[in-house]
């Protein structure tokens, strides 16, 4: 019997295709090539929001400085808020901006103001949708700017109230007073409720707090603040630490025009 060598025998595969490897190579590429364009653009998009923004800023500035009532004068600063300026623009109206005068003279009087507008329209020949403003004013400054017929002196500004002098006759004869009052914001009025009231008698100061209503009467003192305010513009909060006061101002579908600035409330 013959003898043969027992071999495996060799089976050869054949090598795998390199078409696939090749495609998510491509795919690969596309992808990066894809993504850098893309960062790209939105680098761009930035920088051409951020340069509009700039613009947008500096426009409404120039905008508001020329719509200052006569008699107010100040660096107003702008920034303008929302996630895409450009979006706004296109839009017609910024959600969010931003106004900030630290040094505004009011008649001479300085003081600081500080506004937020919501819905403002891009070229403000709209009314405004809502507006808070902030008002931070100094005694000297509030004694300028307001008189009350009545008050002796000027208001003087305490530690959550409001002082002010003047004069009652009782039985035939005049007292000097001075009366420490806590003030309430009523819309177009800010309302001075007296809380303790002391009287000049021969000399020496006599606290006749007991006596509030014979003496001053039962109301309180209504400062109306109408005339020194655009028409439209309500006081909504009031603050009074020594020598300075803090006023919170609100106001819906206000213009921002030069004609509409001017033009204040009155008192009933």
């Amino acid at each position: 019997m013959a003898n043969h060598d027992a071999r495996p025998t060799e089976v050869l595969l054949p090598a795998a295709p390199a078409a696939p490897a090749r495609r998510r190579r491509t795919a690969a590429r596309a992808w990066i090539t894809f993504a850098a364009v893309v960062a790209v653009v939105s680098f761009l998009l930035i920088v051409a929001d951020v340069v509009t923004r700039g613009i947008a800023e500096q426009r409404i500035a120039d905008q508001i400085q020329v719509s200052l009532p006569a008699g107010v004068e100040g660096d107003v600063d702008v920034s303008v808020g929302g996630f895409s300026v450009i979006t706004q623009l296109l839009a017609g109206t910024m959600d969010r901006v931003e106004l900030s005068a630290p040094e505004l003279l009011v008649e001479g009087a300085p003081l600081r103001v500080d506004v937020v507008g919501e819905g403002v329209p891009v070229d403000l020949a709209s009314p405004v949708e809502r507006i808070d403003a902030t008002v931070e004013i100094g005694q000297d400054a509030l004694n300028r700017l307001v008189t009350v017929p009545g008050v002796d002196g000027g208001f003087a500004l305490g530690d959550g109230t409001v002082g002010y002098e003047g004069s009652v006759a009782l039985l035939g004869l005049s007292f000097d007073y001075s009366v420490a009052a806590k003030p309430t914001a009523a819309g177009d009025s800010v309302l001075l409720e007296p809380a303790e009231v002391t009287v000049e008698a021969g000399g020496a100061a006599i606290d006749v707090s007991g006596l509030i209503t014979e003496l001053v009467g039962e109301d309180p003192l209504d400062v109306c603040v109408a005339p020194y305010l655009p028409e439209g513009v309500e006081v909504s909060s009031i603050t009074v630490a020594p020598g300075t006061a803090r006023v919170e101002l609100h106001a819906q579908w206000l213009m921002l025009d030069r004609a509409s600035l001017e033009q204040t409330g009155r008192c009933d």
